[in-house]
């Protein structure tokens, strides 16, 4: 039997990672069926099927696992040793892959991103905006970017972007004109209001501070959406009041298309961080990424 190559081992351990050839090809950029045929080439050479492939599933054979639990390790060693090799360089180099808000990707990366990017010319950052909270690792990034109410307490976090944040209610001056102002949360209830929904379906009550006062309310409206520029759009067209991002309406509340409203209740919240499971074995590009944020006045 011939030795199996190291690029069809390493395709293998990130479709059974995935659970997918679609999700592990978007993840290292090639195409589905690229990792398919590694796969099966790598199941040739060895004589034994590692995958379980239905048209809605892609499982680990007893087989695979076996594979999978003593080949995670031995990768995870060689990209650390090929990884040492850079911090012999003046410049790194390498890949960072970061799992993050969407809201991060408009808000707080992209004045971060220019000057990491500038300073650090050979690294490549790949950036998967998402919702949702994962496991960074097992789904094959070096690092995610969550707000500190979504973090497990055994991850290692540093703070990036504003420390505080605010969410912000506006709505357009001829809803005003039409239907009146809010003057407490509570009247938000007899309001038209814009919703967001999740990636994961769930759809938040809006919460409002004041002193030592909170309050959540469930208002309706005429749309739920899960993109901020159509709320934000539909907000300015008059058709509902939006509770968001205070960053993300400011254009918005600044060229007075949107009114603030209940600016006394609007809540504040802690900003972002960088989170990472170890810092053993750590990827220079993430390093450098770590001690750019940490920098004088970088990611604030």
């Amino acid at each position: 039997m011939t030795e199996p190559d190291l690029a069809d081992l390493d395709a293998f351990a990130a479709v059974a990672r995935q659970r997918s050839f679609r999700r592990a090809a978007a993840l290292r950029g090639v195409s589905a069926s690229t990792l398919s045929e590694a796969v099966r080439r790598l199941e040739t050479r060895l004589g034994v099927r590692l995958l379980n492939r239905t048209t809605r599933s892609v499982t680990p054979t007893e087989a695979g696992t076996r594979l999978m639990e003593r080949l995670a390790p031995a990768l995870g060693e060689i990209s650390s040793a090929i990884d040492a090799v850079n911090d012999f360089r003046d410049n790194p180099t390498g890949t960072l892959k970061l799992n993050v808000p969407v809201a991060v990707t408009r808000l707080i990366l992209p004045p971060i991103l220019e000057g990491f990017l500038k300073t650090h010319p050979g690294i490549t950052l790949e950036i998967t905006a998402d919702d949702s909270f994962i496991d960074v690792l097992a789904a094959g990034f070096d690092a995610g970017i969550r707000y500190d109410e979504r973090l497990d307490q055994d991850m290692i976090a540093v703070p990036i972007g504003p420390r505080v944040q605010r969410f912000a209610a506006a709505l357009a001056p001829a809803y005003a004109a039409l239907h009146g102002r809010p003057q407490h949360p509570k009247d938000l209830l007899g309001h038209a209001c814009i919703r967001h929904r999740f990636a994961s379906g769930v759809v938040h009550p809006w919460e409002f501070t004041r002193d030592a006062e909170t309050i959540q309310v469930t208002p309706t409206g005429p749309l739920t959406a899960s993109t901020a520029d159509l709320e934000i759009s539909a907000a300015v067209a008059g058709l509902g009041i939006i509770y968001s991002f205070e960053e993300w309406l400011a254009p918005a509340l600044t060229d007075g298309t949107l009114e603030p409203v209940l600016e006394d209740w609007w809540q504040n919240f802690s900003g972002p961080f960088l989170y990472y499971a170890s810092r053993r074995q750590m990827p220079t590009p993430l390093r450098a990424f770590i001690d750019f944020i940490k920098g004088p006045a970088k990611g604030e």
